[in-house]
């Protein structure tokens, strides 16, 4: 949000009502992003350790799971990858 407020970018934070605004960028997680059409979307922190969060990789007891968590986690990125209409950015 700092680089949009830096960029003099208007924003909205979209929560569970997801009600984006014509004119401002809409920020959101994946899980919030599923349904949702957008001309451009930018996924950020893909890297190592956030993707998934390493404390849902360490909270997990079993092999299954673990594999489980992983499966989930491209699961909702692909979700929010393909939300996007024109543009497609990650980083």
């Amino acid at each position: 949000m700092l680089a949009l407020d830096k960029a003099n970018i208007p924003f909205k934070v979209l929560d569970t009502k997801v009600s984006t605004v014509t004119g401002k960028a809409s920020i959101c997680t994946m899980h919030l992003a599923k349904g949702l059409e957008f001309r451009a979307v930018i996924i950020m922190a893909c890297d190592d350790e956030i993707m998934p969060l390493q404390e849902r990789i360490e909270s997990v007891e079993d092999e299954a799971d673990l594999e489980e968590v992983y499966n989930t986690e491209r699961h909702l990125l692909y979700v929010a990858c393909t939300r996007a209409r024109d543009y497609l950015l990650g980083g």
